[in-house]
């Protein structure tokens, strides 16, 4: 390939004019120069950064569309043909349908009418000499969803392909364009006379295009585990564990008789005695459980015998799988605590379990050496960012923590887990106070607010006395902290008041907890009503989410201080019109919230048609309607509410604040319909895939759940009408 025009014309493009994942796509030509040239290694590195910046994580931009034609000629050069043509079926399934070009054509839709464009190459590399090549042209070719174009190259080639990976790529691409069409030759392709990898693409041909899943495909199933090897070399990454895929496509029709279908299955992959099988049937069935509410009363007892038996050594995979079964798990408790006695890493992943199994039994085996047992200890607190803890109180383990705080020091997330296990026991706690005076030096951020947490009455005194010695020296923070803490122990407001001034003054980063602070004094923050007025953003400012977040608290204090809500309306005015900033979710959240405590506004004013305009937007609709409850009732049609609300809520998108703002609209929402829907809620197989949450999605459905069937109750429906 005469490389000397191709540097040319890329040369002559605006690179630095276009965006991809990282910015500007300036970089572009030098990945394009790296690709082309004799440097393998340069070469490697560049076509991954290709990936990371024009198809990041499968999302595409315009300078995804500008690099196709490049890629391209490359590709049609000879220079790592294969991989550039796997990177243009990339960018064309990161593409949509396009309705023709224009000024207002999205990335996506440029993206793949580029790719389509480049179809007689893509077309003609189906017949390549190379097996590689062919198998990615027919993948990239099938990716551009050309029916028309495509399919009478793809069946000619398949008539007389013997390669079993490109068979396979083909038997798949087939389907993909034409599910009808190859039905019939996707079941025949399962019988046992067929390589594995036609075999395995044919299973999920089937279970793709909607064919029932008979006793022919579970045996065929069976007979392939483990099957993921025969994947590897598969073009697609999104079909790598075949078992989940089918197990996943099955309870996604959500049928019972499809349900049943997939639990067999998994029961029986369980049941091998390849330890390699198992492991992949284990990953499916935690997919299961995920996905359908009824998987793991299903799965319990092939998991169980797993987890208990002899085979369960050498499935690593399936004890912490056991966390999914809830109380259903009991029965492994002996196995789990008889595990979590032992030494190392392994005792660590059983008490790990075994927290979520049977809490009480983990607790004292915690307390032996909690500083070796990190994953344990992480799941006592919750195991994720901003779960509560769920560890019961325990004398052994109180003492245990209260030995590791004499020695604990900053550093890795031990403290901050240390700290929320003890403020969740509250006062029952109270005998580490001592420890944690002593270690306030040390946390002077996490300790004070544990100590409100757990100090008993009788040592208010004290303990104040100590948190109002750390209120005067120090970084202006950890000022603040303690004074946060002595304001909640004791009541007095100085040394906060102090600390609220100084951040307000000195710390941009701090202002929206400083505003908060001041909520919390009420009337007493007085004084302060000058600098929050003065720590406003200006009002043409280009704000970020932080800044518009330290607004709002700051509006929200000067309505609690000052009982006026003339400074706030155009505060939270102005953020819940804002048009021109992305990831604004959580910041109209928060300025509803804010909205709704404001009382009675104008109902001509600004407020309350920015609250209506969110009622477009599920993710805002329960804020939204809370507010206008608050501000102007009148405003609010119950019955389009409640509908909105359901929307949202079934969406997955912010349902418990759905269901809470639903009862709140009152007996008037309760309608028939309203009440039906609430069942089905309640009722349905498939889990919500609850937006926005930390912790396992199968925890956050059960709890809109449970929601689901106390709002059906509260609007008159009964408990039975919940499901």
């Amino acid at each position: 390939m005469d490389l000397a025009p191709f540097f040319a014309d890329l040369d002559a493009r605006p690179w630095a004019d276009y965006e991809h994942a990282y910015g500007s796509a300036a970089d572009v030509p030098d990945f394009l120069r790296a690709l082309a040239g004799d440097d393998e290694e340069a070469a490697d590195e560049a076509l991954g950064d290709l990936y990371a910046s024009i198809l990041h994580q499968g999302s595409v931009y315009g300078a995804s569309a500008q690099a196709v034609p490049f890629l391209a000629r490359l590709a049609a050069g000879g220079i790592r043909t294969a991989d550039l043509l796997a990177l243009l079926g990339g960018i064309a399934e990161g593409g949509t349908e396009f309705e023709g070009e224009g000024p207002g054509e999205s990335d996506e839709a440029a993206c793949l009418r580029a790719v389509v464009g480049q179809l007689p190459l893509l077309l003609d590399s189906v017949g390549s000499d190379d097996p590689e090549v062919r198998q990615c042209a027919v993948w990239a070719a099938a990716m551009t969803g050309a029916a028309g174009r495509v399919l009478p190259v793809l069946r000619e080639r398949a008539a007389v392909e013997k390669v079993p990976l490109v068979r396979a790529e083909l038997l798949w691409a087939l389907a993909e364009l034409d599910p009808a069409g190859t039905a019939s030759a996707a079941t025949e392709a399962i019988g046992p006379d067929n390589p594995g990898e036609l075999r395995i693409a044919a299973l999920l041909a089937c279970v793709d295009t909607g064919l029932p899943w008979g006793r022919s495909h579970h045996a065929a199933m069976l007979s392939l585990l483990p099957a993921e090897a025969l994947m590897a070399d598969r073009v697609d990454p999104y079909r790598g564990e075949p078992l989940l895929h089918v197990t996943e496509a099955l309870l996604l029709r959500d049928t019972d008789e499809d349900r049943d279908a997939a639990f067999t299955l998994l029961g029986a992959a369980l049941s091998s005695e390849s330890p390699e099988a198992c492991e992949e049937a284990v990953g499916a069935a935690e997919s299961a459980c995920q996905l359908s509410r009824s998987a793991p009363q299903r799965l319990a007892a092939p998991l169980l015998a797993l987890a208990t038996g002899p085979r369960g050594a050498d499935v690593p995979s399936v004890r912490p799988a056991l966390n999914l079964l809830g109380a259903l798990a009991a029965p492994a408790a002996d196995t789990l605590a008889r595990l979590a006695a032992e030494e190392g890493d392994t005792a660590d992943g059983a008490l790990e379990v075994l927290v979520a199994v049977a809490p009480e039994r983990a607790a004292p085996l915690l307390a032996r050496n909690p500083a070796e047992r990190l994953r344990a200890l992480a799941a006592a607190c919750g195991g994720h960012f901003a779960a509560a803890p769920v560890l019961p109180y325990d004398p052994g383990l109180l003492a245990a923590l209260r030995q590791w705080l004499t020695t604990l020091q900053p550093g890795g997330n031990s403290p901050f887990r240390v700290m929320a296990l003890l403020e969740s026991w509250g006062a029952a706690a109270a005998d580490a106070v001592p420890e944690l005076c002593a270690a306030l030096p040390r946390f002077p951020q996490l300790v004070p607010k544990v100590l409100t947490a757990v100090c008993p009455p009788g040592q208010r005194g004290a303990v104040g006395e100590v948190l109002r010695t750390a209120a005067r020296s120090g970084p202006a923070q950890d000022r603040f902290e303690a004074a946060r803490a002595l304001f909640a122990l004791t009541g007095d407001d100085a040394p906060l008041l102090a600390a609220v001034a100084a951040r307000l003054a000195d710390d941009r980063n701090g202002i929206r907890e400083a505003a908060a602070a001041a909520a919390e004094l009420g009337p007493a923050a007085t004084g302060l009503v000058p600098a929050l007025r003065a720590a406003f953003n200006a009002p043409d400012a280009h704000r970020n989410i932080p800044e518009m977040q330290a607004d709002i608290e700051i509006a929200a204090a000067l309505h609690r201080i000052t009982g006026d809500a003339a400074e706030a309306v155009p505060v939270l005015t102005g953020v819940l019109t804002e048009t021109e900033m992305t990831w604004t979710r959580w910041a109209f959240v928060h300025a509803a919230r804010v909205a709704a405590g404001l009382g009675t506004v104008p109902a001509d004013g600004p407020l309350v048609p920015a609250l209506e305009a969110l009622l477009t937007d599920p993710a805002q609709v329960p804020g939204a309607v809370r507010a206008l409850l608050a501000l102007a009732p009148g405003r609010l049609d119950a019955g389009r509410a409640a509908g909105l609300l359901l929307d949202a809520a079934e969406s997955g998108t912010a349902p418990a604040e759905a269901l809470d703002a639903l009862v709140a609209l009152g007996p008037e929402a309760g309608t028939e319909d309203v009440r039906g829907r609430l069942a089905r809620l309640a009722g349905q197989d498939l889990r919500l895939e609850v937006s926005g949450v930390f912790g396992t999605a199968a925890l956050a459905d059960e709890r809109v759940r449970e929601q689901a069937r106390a709002a059906a109750r509260a609007l008159g429906g009964g408990a039975a009408s919940a499901g």
